[in-house]
């Protein structure tokens, strides 16, 4: 009889320290603040999504930037950004509405908290005015700090001139653009 005694005995012992060893964890486990554990188990499903959009902004009654984009995808509920995954377009008009610049990639993303746009994928920025084209793999729009620009590579066609470069600087509205460490220019015969 002892010995069923001592073998209940182990059993018990086994199960308050099963138990205890079980409180431990979900103790030392659930320290974490809600917002963290949100962001494991993150089902951040789009505010709005806008097929087809375009969009005008204008000050004054004047018209100054176009967008177009196929689909449009934002997102409001653990931060505010907005996507553009198949691509968008801007054209930016000068006072008197004429087309000044246009700017179009496959692929963008607008942190709209920060106001930075990051654009990505065969970026090209057309500049009507003295009939420069840029190409660039990405661009990064500051507006707080008005700035665009770009630190990979870069080719910039001016009529019959080519020139390669390490990156892209200009002012927000398009109307300073300079190709950073220039490496090359070709000059084509008209």
């Amino acid at each position: 009889m002892t010995h069923k005694h001592i073998k209940l005995r182990s059993v018990e012992t086994w199960k308050t320290t099963s138990l205890c060893s079980v409180l431990l964890l979900l103790a030392v486990g659930c320290t974490n603040d809600m917002k963290d554990i949100s962001r494991f188990d993150r089902k951040d499903p789009p505010s709005q999504t806008l097929r087809d959009a375009r969009v005008w902004r204008s000050e004054y009654g004047r018209l100054q930037m176009e967008m177009e984009a196929p689909l449009i995808v934002q997102y409001r509920q653990l931060d505010t950004r907005t996507h553009y995954p198949q691509g968008v377009n801007l054209r930016f008009f000068d006072s008197q509405r004429r087309l000044q610049t246009a700017v179009s990639a496959r692929k963008a993303i607008s942190y709209d908290d920060q106001d930075i746009l990051y654009a990505r994928d065969s970026v090209v920025i057309i500049d009507y005015s003295n009939g420069d084209t840029i190409y660039l793999e990405d661009i990064t729009w500051k507006s707080k700090e008005d700035v665009i620009y770009s630190n990979r590579p870069v080719r910039a066609v001016n009529g019959a001139r080519l020139t390669f470069g390490d990156g892209f600087i200009s002012d927000a509205n398009l109307t300073n653009l300079r190709v950073k460490r220039q490496r090359g220019t070709i000059e084509f015969e008209e």
